[in-house]
């Protein structure tokens, strides 16, 4: 079976194709931007979140870390969580000043997180994907900074309390 994708940056993906065969097995080949996959359907699947994550600009190792069953990709369309027009600024509050906003969800919840265009992808564990996610729309939807790391930090107290 023959998995096709079109990337936009079918040239990292071009360049970095030894080493997605290498991690997983299956054979990459482009033509015209088309990147074509082919494997074992669950190799096929796991390729295809690899690109996914690197055409959301996430680094090749980090994108790699997907081929991990215990790792999350996520995806969030800024457009289906506001009304507002103004995605620039949106995007701003989601990286905030020096990339600070998002540097600080990255250390709360142990995940990667990369925004291309109006997409924002998350990477990470699946029992703190959700919190990253969380932290993420609500931003979006226009909460305080100082709200969203207050959840993320008694989020983070409950998982340590657990153990």
């Amino acid at each position: 079976m023959t998995e096709q994708i079109f990337s936009e940056n079918s040239r990292k993906i071009m360049q970095n194709k030894k080493l997605i065969e290498k991690e997983l097995p299956i054979k990459i080949s482009s033509k015209q931007g088309i990147i074509y996959i082919k494997g074992r359907p669950e190799d096929e699947f796991f390729a295809l979140q690899i690109i996914e994550a690197i055409n959301l600009g996430f680094k090749v190792p980090e994108a790699l870390m997907l081929k991990d069953p215990e790792f999350v990709f996520e995806k969030i369309n800024i457009k289906d969580l506001t009304k507002r027009h103004d995605l620039e600024r949106i995007r701003g509050r989601i990286i905030g000043t020096h990339g600070k906003a998002k540097q600080t969800i990255e250390s709360l919840t142990d995940c990667i997180i990369s925004l291309h265009d109006n997409v924002v992808g998350i990477i990470g564990h699946s029992e703190n994907i959700d919190d990253a996610s969380t932290a993420v729309q609500n931003l979006i939807r226009g909460s305080k900074h100082s709200k969203v790391y207050s959840f993320l930090e008694r989020q983070r107290a409950l998982e340590k309390a657990k153990l």
